[in-house]
Order: C-alpha cells, then structure tokens, then sequence
C-alpha cells in the first residue's frame, strides 16, 4: 500500500435516504496512511457516508472512488469486490457469536476465495498477532472481553490486506482505557500504510490523539483545521 495513493476521492457528491439529502456538495480525499475522524452529531451523516463508501447506499450524484472503484458506476454484482479492498469496523463487533474466533476468521476468507488450508491457518496467525490476540483463537466471543471482540473485528478486516479500514464508532461500547488501546491500535495500522476512517463523537478521545478531522454538519462535510 502506497502512502501517496488516493484511497478515497468524493468529487461533488450528493448522500441521500430514501428521499431525504443527507449531505450534499461533499468533497472529499483520503490517501494511504492517512487516520481521519468523521465526527458530527447523531442523524449528521457519519454512518450515511460510510455506507456510500462500501456500496450500502446507492450513488445518486457527482463522482466517487474508493479502493480502485468508480462509486458511481457500482453496481451490485461489484459490490463484494469492492469490499474485498476495504475493512469494516462496527460498533457492536458483529461476530458470528455461534463459532470461535478462528470460524469468524475463516468464514470471512473462505467467503472472499480462499481455498487454500495453510495460507488460512496463517493468515488468521497473522492478523490475530497484529491484533495482539495470538492463542485466543479457539474462544468462543462471549469469552472474550468487549474490547478483545472488537479486536477480532479489526483483525476480521485486516484479512484481505484492505487499502482503507472504515471504522464506525468502533469504542462507541467500550470503557475510556479500552478505547485508548483501540484507537492506539488503528493508528498503528494506519503507520503501516493502511488509511483509516473513523466515525466518532467521543471528542475527549480525540483531543489525546491529534489527526485530521472531517465534520459532518448541517447537511455538509467541512475539514476541521486544528492548530
């Protein structure tokens, strides 16, 4: 992953629910490497643009890329290969909670193409060690802590090697230390050259870690200038 490339380009975009405008006139980029938080009141339009970015809402006006991808001329059949290119991070970790972290794993890559037995195995070692969860692979989800689900969820989209992770209030369930450790743990996955872009409203948290921000308000997208 190159730390000049262009992961995300919104050129004039209109964001829309059924029939109402959610945000309009939105530009926006984001390359390689880059964190950025998305922050707005709830309703502002956080989640809304991060399902246009995975294909969830459809494109109804000017230009989007993301990971390779023409947003405005997805359609549902590339759709899946789109977020093959991109990891998503939900507040509620969405685990399958009837299998073991390592079947939350596989059941990801099998989906994604995977066939091959060893390079299963490894791959799930590997995003499990990046996540500093090596050996909890045969606990079930209830076993784990919340913050440890939610580091499964990182490591379920870190699987594919994603060019853009899309966080949606990712410590939005978690104890104020907890969350410190996620978010420490996003920003060293965006170090190594993966962008990150996380909705958010705990704004205590952001002030400890500095990076750039995006806010959602009054139907618009403005970049925050911090000093």
């Amino acid at each position: 992953m190159s730390f000049s490339e262009t992961v995300i380009k919104l050129e004039d975009v209109r964001i829309m629910q059924r029939d109402n405008v959610i945000l309009d006139h939105v530009n926006l980029e984001v390359n390689g490497g880059e964190f950025v938080y998305l922050i707005g009141r709830t309703g502002s339009g956080k989640s809304s643009l991060l399902k246009l970015l995975y294909g969830e809402l459809p494109f109804t006006s000017g230009k989007g890329y993301c990971c390779g991808f023409e947003l405005h001329h997805l359609n549902a059949s590339k759709v899946p290969f789109l977020r093959r290119k991109l990891g998503i991070v939900f507040q509620d970790f969405e685990l399958l909670t009837d299998r073991s972290v390592n079947d939350n794993l596989e059941f990801v890559l099998r989906a994604t193409g995977w066939n091959d037995k060893k390079a299963i195995q490894s791959r799930m070692q590997s995003v499990l060690e990046l996540v500093q969860l090596e050996g909890k692979g045969t606990k079930m989800p209830h076993q784990l802590s919340g913050g440890e689900q939610q580091r499964v969820a990182i490591a379920r989209a870190l699987l594919n090697t994603p060019s853009l992770i899309l966080a949606d209030e990712p410590t939005g369930n978690l104890d104020p230390q907890t969350s410190h450790e996620i978010l420490n743990l996003l920003l060293a996955i965006a170090q190594s050259g993966t962008a990150i872009v996380m909705a958010s409203h705990d704004y205590e948290t952001m002030q400890k870690f500095n990076s750039r921000i995006i806010v959602c308000e009054n139907g618009s997208l403005v970049e925050k200038v911090t000093t």
